[in-house]
Order: structure tokens, then sequence, then C-alpha cells
């Protein structure tokens, strides 16, 4: 079975320095941002950490099972307590990894280090020259501010059974944005919460929970929701993602996102929707003076009569009325497709609705009054 030492290509009687000049040497050959390939860097890291601990063969695949992402076996209150220990320890690396990030910040340095847990996964941060924070890994657990842009190489979730620390990533400037989300299948998911105070955030797809709890008073057939929604919030930027499903909320000055599924908020000055599918609850709060697009040539039956539509004056509209109601019959000015449009209907051929026309809806079309003069 090949060693650590096989691993770093040096013999089992190197030194220490030795064994961290292999390291250093082979991690900077095989690192991704050299052309290397992800597995390899890992096992060279792995290798690493054992021999400071003294360990000359790596995991096996067994030992590997157990050290998964978390603990399992028939106790369930000992797996409960043992996960959230470990959802414990994650949230203090991350908070370690603030401080250490802010100190950068503050001394305008740059720098990369380790911070997680081996049980469920480390993440690799570095401080760029740029400013900006990059995160490779998946990000498990804990909150983390920053002041400064973030960039995400992984996914982001949330520790469902730990709610006491929930992934929160703030943002206080600058934008929050995933390494090419849709191509790479990065994911937020699990009851995160991502917050831009002043920027953008970009993301893939964006995914909650919703959990069926027995009725705690043993009542058979009963039972509670447990919710688990994941939240990004951009008030004065954009929010961009992929599909969004099961129990989400997006916020932002501009919201664009490909198909809305199963419990989803949408609250915007700017929405556009370039998916083909919006089910019956989803709600779409609109801003003062907003305006909503929907960009794809679909059909209509894609979205559902029952989908709500609120205005901030209250106003609610169903999509019904929408699907069924004629451009030529709302008031107010059409900003798109306007003669095109004048005899279809106002979903399906890509047009955009303006808050003045919502809130015009049930108001009737002022006719206009012929004066016939004779002998005048």
């Amino acid at each position: 079975m090949e060693t650590n030492f096989d691993i770093l290509g040096i013999s089992e009687g190197a030194t220490q320095q030795d064994i961290r000049e292999a390291f250093r040497k082979a991690a900077l050959k095989h690192h991704s941002d050299r052309g290397g390939r992800d597995e390899q860097f890992k096992r060279i890291k792995q290798a690493y950490e054992d021999l400071k601990e003294g360990k000359k063969y790596p995991d096996t695949e067994e030992q590997r099972k157990r050290r998964s992402r978390v603990y399992s076996g028939s106790d369930e209150d000992q797996l409960r307590r043992r996960n959230i220990m470990l959802a414990a320890e994650l949230g203090r690396q991350m908070m370690d990894a603030q401080e250490w990030i802010a100190a950068l910040n503050r001394a305008s340095s740059t720098g990369t280090r380790l911070f997680g847990s081996k049980t469920l996964g480390e993440i690799e941060v570095q401080r760029k020259a740029s400013g900006t924070v990059l995160i490779k890994g998946n990000y498990m657990a804990g909150r983390l501010s920053y002041d400064g842009p973030l960039t995400v190489q992984g996914n982001i979730t949330s520790p469902s059974w730990s709610p006491d620390h929930t992934t929160i990533l703030h943002v206080l400037r600058g934008d929050m944005r995933m390494v090419d989300p849709i191509e790479n299948g990065y994911n937020i998911d699990n009851g995160a919460r991502i917050v831009a105070d002043s920027g953008d955030i970009i993301v893939g797809n964006v995914y909650g929970r919703k959990d069926k709890i027995q009725d705690p008073q043993g009542r058979i057939g009963m039972y509670n929701i447990k919710e688990y929604r994941t939240e990004l919030c951009a008030p004065n930027g954009k929010i961009v993602a992929a599909n969004v499903a099961d129990t989400v909320s997006l916020d932002g000055h501009t919201v664009i996102s490909l198909n809305l599924e199963n419990d989803v908020h949408v609250r915007g000055h700017k929405i556009l929707i370039y998916g083909n599918k919006v089910t019956y609850d989803v709600r779409i709060e609109l801003v003062r003076n907003g305006s909503i697009r929907f960009f794809e040539n679909f059909s209509v039956q894609g979205l559902s009569d029952d989908c709500t539509i609120t205005l901030d004056n209250g106003k609610a509209i169903k999509m019904h009325d929408l699907k069924t109601k004629k451009i030529r019959d709302l008031p107010g000015e059409l900003t798109r497709n306007t003669e095109h449009a004048r005899d279809q209907t106002m979903i399906g051929g890509g047009f955009e609705i303006t808050y003045g026309m919502l809130d015009s809806m049930d108001k009737k079309p002022r006719r206009r009054k012929w004066v016939l003069g004779f002998g005048k």
C-alpha cells in the first residue's frame, strides 16, 4: 500500500523540515491554480496532515466512510449530540477564519489557510491582493462576515441537524459570487443565508428544505412541518440564480432567475424570470414603480393560476387574472413589444408588466365621449 511518504515523494527517514519542503513543492505543482487536479492536491494535503500526526499510511476506504460528513449509527440521541458537536466545531473554525481575514484586510496583506474539520471537510480560504476572499471547498456551517468581495468555489449548505450553527455569509461591501456555478453544478441549500449589503449575489441553484416531524404529543397521523428556508438578500444589488425551489426567499433590487417552484418568495424592484415554470405557492412582491418581465415564449400552462403577485400598497393579483387579461385591456403604458402584443394574452410572449399596469387592473378603462355638433 502506498504510504504518505510515497505520496510526497520522500523517504521514510525524512525530517519534519523535509516533509514541509516536500509538501510545499508538491502543493505548488499540483494546485488547481497551476493546472493541477483537485483530487491529487487533496491527497498531498492529507498526506502532509497525516505525517504531522505520525501516520504512515493514508486512511482506507472503510476509515474514510467512518469519517464521513456526519456520524451515523443506531442511537439517534447519541448521533444528534455528535453531529451538533461537529457543527459547533465548524462554527468556531469560521469565527477564526473571520478574524484571520479581517486582520489581513486591515494590513492589506495576502494569505492562504485551511479551516474546517477533517470529519466534515476542510476549506481553503485565501485573501488576494485585490481584496477578494476566495473560499475553495464546500461551506458546511457557521457564520462569516467580510468587508469586501467574497468568491466561493464550492457548494454552500447549512446544518439542519444543528440550527444554532446556521450558515450565514455576510458581505459588507462588494459582491458575493460563485465560480461558474452552472457549469460546476454549485448549489446553495438547507437553510443557508447570504447577505450582500451593497453588491450583487451571483449563484447557481438555490434550494430550501421542509421536514415532516412526528407530533410532539405522540398523536398518530399528526405531524409538524420544520422549515429550513434558504434566504438571499441584496437590497442594493442584483440576485442572479438558476432554479429556485423548495422553501426559498429572494430579496433584491433586481432578481433574475429561471424557474420558481414550491414555496418561493421573491421581492424586488425589477424581477426577470427566464424559465417556464412558476408554481401555485410562489409569491412575487413587486416594489412600487417596479416591473416583472417574462422572457421565455412559453406556454401559459407552466404558470400556475394560483401564483400571487402582491404590490407595495397591499393589492394582490392572481396569475389567472394576467393570463386571461388582454394587453389592450390593461391601463397604463406598455413598455415593450407594444404593437406586436396588442392582440395576444398578457403572459406567453416575453412581456414586461409594470407596477402601474398591475395597480390599474381593476379600474375600468376610460371610454371616449363623442360630441356631435349640429349647426355649430
